[in-house]
This record gives structure tokens, C-alpha cells and sequence, in this order.
């Protein structure tokens, strides 16, 4: 896929340094995408001159990647201002182009860590950014690198609360949490108290900067997210040079993200099912916000286009049995997929062997893309990730018919699985390189199951809100209602919400453990970035949904 408007003159130059490989019926019975941005999409998308000079940018891009990889070098001596360095490479979104420079500081980092954290001039907000750096990378970091800021009882000692930065750092790396870890909650606890009572004496931008990053933690917050908010804002302190490199890169990334947006809908518009399938839902622009905010790195393009595809039929699938589909119907479709073949289908509706004949091919384009790159071909695990996904909604749709609400755990068992994550991210972790496990269906890594976990029980609370959602559904806070006649609603949410912690944590723990070594860091990210995604995806408010708005606009169309 050739980037933006570079020409295949510098093609090869631009390839080097960004790492990116090559290979209507707008109908809907749930929250449909703001019509602004539909909007945006049909002005915008199609245009192949968005940006001016992208030649002249290809070039000036690669001259100022190479100026701050020197200034990585020359500028990055001192501790303090290595991880200073670092943080600002990965806030701005650009830490991809120094993967093996960053690596080798943190590893040298971690050797010295003890050292750093008892140094009498280490202050509290640097020994704070290094266990957070670390624990990022995966190095088995202990939080006992901070106990030499406690006040011998427990409690982190009182003249910290006058360190602003060290608050501010603190805060950061109390979300780190893995789990039981008492001096993270104390550090979230300590330093999320203090930065509020500085907000009411600051200036209003100062006061906004606080309450941005408690609301938004860097490690529960999309890294481009940020780095756009950064890169348009004045009061971010770093580097010149650093700085017009993010802005250079968001740049041209937005371009490529347009290109692929514009393969999706293509895709879409070209093929039966926007024809056969007018009852679901249309929604390029969130089919593809999913997987552009999974797998950011530009060396994915090709992987972000077919997935994008895998993340519609989920969709798809979910208005079938939702929506669409009599309950003999479903059953008889249910069997035809756990047999894979089209002539099973001959007695379904149209609509429904258009589906099924539509996703046969996608994933088998899935697989010659891994038998090409990889070297094996997984498509029996892809066939018996959507037999398990058709046995979950055949499930919710059972007992929806029947009008049955499930026990708690027989629900959450049940829609983890419908909420299509394992699905998407079995797909993915074949496209990634890694090979098969017998049990990977039935036994999920954490990895896989947090994500889901989590959206499900944010989308659960959202579509509390969101009264005009007509599809057969159901939810979680009905099943906990049933089951504690004596909760109050209020104390149902206050327990999903402490589901969704705990369901951090467990995931925080999977990411960061040495024994995740056999997950590539590309799979641990594309994990933790679902489970990111998913509070901008499920923000619901007045039955909109004004982050994921946000956030498809500064990524997408909105230039800097």
C-alpha cells in the first residue's frame, strides 16, 4: 500500500523509517455514529489531496527522525533526563521509531534500579517514572523501589504532597497496579487527594492540566489520544525538534488511516451485504476506529484493513441474532456454521448464507495471509472462534425468547464471548506470528479475556443509559438485580464498576509478567489498547457518544 502521497521515489526511504509494511443502508436499531461525522466521511474520506507537499513531508519527516535519534544519544546522559527523554518519545506517540534505543536504556535501567531509587538526589517524581517506564517494558520491576518515601508507617511521607511533579508522577504509576499491591493504592490515594486540593488555588489551565490527568491516566488512556491533545496544545513541555517530529508523523499517519478507512468502506459498498443486510448497522468509521486504536503502528496497515472486516461481521452477526433472525432460523444458522458449508445453507434466508458466504472468505484471506508470513495456516482455530461466537448469541437468544435471565455468571461466561473481543483478538494473535494452542478457544489467556470482560461490563452500564436501543438484549445489572432483590440499581453499578477494576488489575498482571514472554509485546499491546478503547467506545451520554466523536475526529480528519 503505497503511504499518503509519497512517491514511489521515496517510498522506500518513507518505509524505512515509519515501519509500515505493504501488503447503503445506514440503517440502525442501536446508537449509530453522529451524523456529523458521517458527514466528515463522505467530505473528506475520498479525497486523495488532503494534505499539500506530502513528498516535501516524507522528506523533512525523515531528516527530523534522524536529528532526534541523534539528540537520543547525545542529550540522553544523565537518569533524569534519559526518562524524561522517553516519556516524551512515548507521550507524543513517535517511541516506536526507537524501540531498540529505548530498550536499551531500560535494560540498563533495571540493573540499576535499586541504586536510582535509594540515590539521596532521586527525587520522588523520577523514582516514580522509572518504576512506571519499567513496569511498562515488562521488567519485573518491585514497587519496593518507592518504599524509601514512606514515613516508617506505611503512609507516604507528608512533605511529598508539596512536589507537584512528584504527585503528578506518583499518580501514574499508582495505575500500574497488578493486584494487591497496597502501596499503589495508598500511592493512587495520596497523590489524587493532593492534586485536587492544589486545583482550586491554580490558574484554570493548570487546574485543567490536573484534572486531565487524573481523569485520563496515561497508562488507561490511548497513546495517539493523548499525543494528539498534546501536540495541539501550548502548555506540553519537550523538546522543539521532538515535537514537530510528533507532529509530522500524526501527519502522515492520518493520511495512511485515511486510505485504509477508505479500503473498509469500499469494501463495504462493493460487496452483497450492503444489499442483503439492510437491517444492521453501517458503521465504517467504528468498525476501523476498533483496529486503528489495537494495532497503531503504521507496519500493520495491512492487518488494520482485513481486521476491520472481522470486527463488521461481529457486527453483523450481532443484528442477525439481535435484531433480525427468528429463533428456528438462528438455530438452523447456528448449525450451518458448525458444519461450514455453504449447501447447509441453502434453506436460510438470503441475508443470512450472504453472511455466512462473505465471512468464509474473509477468513480464509486471513489465513493465506498467515500461511504466507508465517508459515502455517490456522484456519480450523479461525472456523472455531465463530462457532464459539454463533453458540453465544444462539445462547443470549434463547434465553432473550424466553424471557430468562441467567445467573451472573452463566450471563458474564456467556457475553464475554458475544462482545466479539476474543473473536477479533483470536485473529489478530494469528496475524502477529504465533502458533496455535489446542485450548486457546476454551481456556482464554487473561489477555484476551480481561479486554473482554471489561467492555462488556462498560457496555452493560452504558446501555442503561441508552433507552432507545430496540434490539433483543440484555444485561448484566438485570441479572445482579435478580439475584440481590435487595440491591439498590445504584449499588449494582458501584459493583460493576468494581468488577471493571479488578478486571484491570488481573490484565495489568498479564501484561506485565515475565510469564507473558510467549505474547509478542505487538499482542500485549493490541490488548491493552481494547481494553482503552473501550471508554471512549462506551461513553454514553444523552444517547451519544461524544468521546468516540472526539476521538474520530482528531485522529481521522482533523488536521494539525
Amino acid at each position: 500500500m503505497m503511504l499518503a502521497q509519497c512517491s514511489s521515489s521515496f517510498y522506500p526511504k518513507f518505509m524505512a523509517s515509519l515501519h509500515t509494511n505493504t501488503t447503503n443502508n445506514p440503517s440502525s436499531t442501536h446508537i449509530a455514529m453522529p451524523p456529523r461525522l458521517h458527514q466528515l466521511q463522505k467530505q473528506r474520506i475520498m479525497k486523495s489531496d488532503i494534505y499539500e507537499d506530502q513528498e516535501s513531508l516524507c522528506l523533512r519527516h525523515s531528516d527530523r527522525l534522524s536529528q532526534v535519534r541523534r539528540m537520543f544519544d547525545d542529550q540522553t546522559r544523565g537518569t533524569k533526563e534519559t526518562l524524561l527523554f522517553i516519556d516524551s518519545l512515548q507521550k507524543l506517540a513517535i517511541d516506536y521509531h526507537f524501540e531498540e534505543e529505548i530498550q536499551a536504556k531500560m535494560h540498563s535501567f533495571y540493573d540499576q534500579r535499586l541504586t536510582i531509587s535509594n540515590g539521596k538526589a532521586s527525587s520522588i517524581a523520577e523514582v516514580a517514572l522509572l518504576f512506571r517506564l519499567l513496569r511498562q517494558a515488562r521488567y519485573p520491576v518491585s514497587t519496593d523501589v518507592l518504599n524509601r518515601f514512606h514515613d516508617g508507617r506505611g503512609e507516604f511521607m507528608a512533605s511529598l504532597s508539596k512536589e507537584m511533579d512528584g504527585l503528578m508522577n506518583l499518580f501514574e504509576a499508582s495505575n500500574l497496579n497488578t493486584g494487591g499491591e497496597l502501596i499503589l493504592y495508598r500511592a493512587n490515594q495520596f497523590s489524587s487527594r493532593h492534586l485536587r486540593s492544589y486545583m482550586a488555588s491554580l490558574e484554570p489551565e493548570a487546574a485543567v492540566a490536573i484534572e486531565h490527568v487524573l481523569e485520563t491516566p496515561s497508562h488507561m488512556t490511548l497513546q495517539r489520544f493523548q499525543a494528539r491533545k498534546y501536540l495541539d496544545s501550548d502548555n506540553f513541555y519537550h523538546n522543539l525538534h521532538v515535537r514537530e517530529l510528533g507532529k509530522m508523523d500524526f501527519t502522515i499517519l492520518q493520511s495512511l488511516h485515511q486510505m485504509e478507512l477508505k479500503e473498509v468502506t469500499s469494501w463495504w459498498t462493493e460487496s452483497d451485504l450492503s444489499q442483503e443486510l439492510g437491517f444492521a448497522r453501517y458503521q465504517p468509521l467504528k468498525w476501523y476506529a476498533w483496529i486503528m486504536t489495537s494495532l497503531p503502528n503504521p507496519k500493520f496497515s495491512s492487518y488494520r484493513i482485513v481486521l476491520s472486516k472481522i470486527i463488521a461481521f461481529i457486527y453483523l452477526l450481532d443484528d442477525i441474532f439481535d435484531v433480525e433472525g427468528s429463533i428456528g432460523d438462528l438455530h438452523l444458522f447456528v448449525q450451518a456454521i458448525q458444519r461450514w458449508d455453504d449447501v447447509s445453507m441453502n434453506s436460510l434466508p438470503n441475508y443470512m448464507r450472504t453472511c455466512f458466504k462473505a465471512l468464509n472468505s474473509t477468513i480464509n484471506e486471513i489465513a493465506q495471509i498467515v500461511l504466507k508470513e508465517h508459515g502455517w495456516n490456522p484456519i480450523k482455530y479461525l472456523k472455531k472462534s465463530w462457532i464459539e461466537l454463533s453458540n453465544a448469541f444462539l445462547m443470549e437468544a434463547k434465553w432473550l425468547s424466553k424471557k430468562q435471565v441467567p445467573t451472573m455468571d452463566d450471563y458474564m461466561k456467556i457475553a464475554t464471548i458475544t462482545c466479539g473481543v476474543p473473536t477479533v483478538l483470536m485473529h489478530m494473535y494469528f496475524l502477529l506470528g504465533h502458533h496455535a494452542k489446542d485450548d486457546l478457544c476454551e481456556d482464554l489467556p487473561s489477555l484476551i479475556s480481561c479486554p473482554a470482560r471489561i467492555l462488556r461490563l462498560w457496555d452493560d452500564l452504558g446501555s442503561e443509559k441508552d433507552e432507545k436501543q430496540n434490539g433483543r438484549d440484555g444485561s448484566l445489572l438485570a441479572c445482579m438485580m435478580k439475584e440481590n432483590s435487595h440491591w439498590s440499581l445504584e449499588v449494582a453499578k458501584k459493583k460493576v464498576m468494581q468488577m471493571i477494576d479488578e478486571a484491570w488489575e488481573e490484565l495489568n498482571k498479564e501484561s506485565f509478567s515475565s510469564s507473558t514472554s510467549t505474547f509478542s509485546q505487538d499482542f500485549v499491546r493490541a490488548c491493552l489498547n481494547t481494553a482503552r478503547m473501550v471508554r471512549v467506545m462506551y461513553n454514553y451520554e444523552e444517547h451519544n457518544l461524544p468521546m468516540l466523536k472526539e476521538y474520530i475526529n482528531l485522529l481521522l480528519f482533523k488536521q494539525i
